[in-house]
């Protein structure tokens, strides 16, 4: 059977991010996940402390470079094993532990501007939370939106609010759409996460939140299978409640309907996620990320449905 979707150059029936890199720089691009070594207003107290009660002590920065390591080290070390995979491969580098926006613009600088001096750098992509992006963070943004390839990652998660207080995320959705919208405005990318799987949410409310997302003016989605692990607050809630855990067939069936919900401009950047096997609780099913991936693609295939399927034209 044809592939329906017009943005794909495989088998995917929704928009990619290796598409898109490929589009936008006729290239191969790798993402380098760093640690500056950022706090959280979730963490320091000035909202609460703790953080979101699914947050590794990396704060979902497992994969990222050593905290200890200066940046620049962090990203050579990992990059070097990029090359080994993708020679010509260019880069952007990633910061993605914790909140990536939480310091003053001085200390902004000194993180970010080193980077884009590596020849081999396209961009930067910058995870943070949407209540840490002050007006004259606004303005650096803009400034270094102006000279590099700039996407600001906004942690949301859920729309809605019984959700959001029990993972502890002490963030409004007034806080996130302002944020969305003081961005956009500068005309800098937004990519948004969010988790399928939370606490006691239902299939309906997860595929609410990708609605919400879908009128707004995003130009991606990372979308995640929630983690139980080890040394956080949800296990103590897991062992505590026993609370019901997807099981894979039921995230297909949820993603798929997602995407279907989607505009097909919006970039996919993420469709599953990528646990660390020494600290995963459950589900156990997400450490074979790609047999995940390709029974999505499979499931789309039987459905004859792609991304933006049940958008009026």
């Amino acid at each position: 059977m044809d592939n329906p979707f017009p943005l794909s150059n495989d088998n995917k029936r929704y928009h990619t991010l290796t598409y898109f890199y490929q589009q936008k720089f006729h290239s191969k691009v790798a993402k380098v996940s760093l640690n500056a070594g950022f706090s959280c207003p979730n963490l320091d107290g000035t909202k609460g402390y703790g953080g979101c009660i699914y947050c590794s002590k990396s704060g979902s920065g497992d994969f990222a470079g050593k905290q200890e390591e200066p940046l620049l080290v962090q990203f050579e070390k990992i990059s070097a094993k990029m090359k080994q995979k993708w020679e010509k491969a260019k880069l952007i580098a990633y910061f993605q532990a914790r909140s990536n926006t939480y310091a003053p613009v001085a200390v902004l600088k000194e993180k970010f501007e080193p980077l884009l001096a590596v020849p081999e750098v396209v961009g930067l992509a910058i995870a943070t939370r949407p209540d840490t992006i002050s007006e004259e963070c606004l303005d650096y943004l803009d400034d270094l939106n102006k000279r590099t390839f700039l996407t600001v990652e906004l942690g949301l998660q859920t729309i809605h609010e019984k959700t959001a207080k029990l993972i502890h995320r002490l963030s409004t959705l007034e806080e996130f759409e302002k944020a969305v919208a003081s961005l956009r405005k500068r005309n800098i990318s937004v990519v948004v996460h969010i988790i399928n799987g939370l606490p006691y949410e239902s299939k309906e409310e997860m595929i609410e939140t990708v609605k919400y997302l879908n009128q707004l003016d995003i130009q991606g989605i990372k979308i995640h299978m929630l983690h139980i692990l080890k040394d956080t607050p949800l296990a103590n809630l897991y062992e505590k409640e026993h609370f019901p855990v997807l099981t894979k067939e039921e995230y297909i069936d949820i993603v798929i309907q997602q995407l279907e919900e989607l505009r097909p401009e919006i970039v996919i950047h993420r469709i599953t996620g990528d646990p660390d096997p020494k600290e995963l609780i459950a589900p156990r099913w997400l450490l074979k990320k790609f047999c995940v991936l390709n029974d999505i693609d499979k499931e789309m295939v039987k459905r004859e449905t792609y991304q933006g399927k049940k958008i009026s034209p």
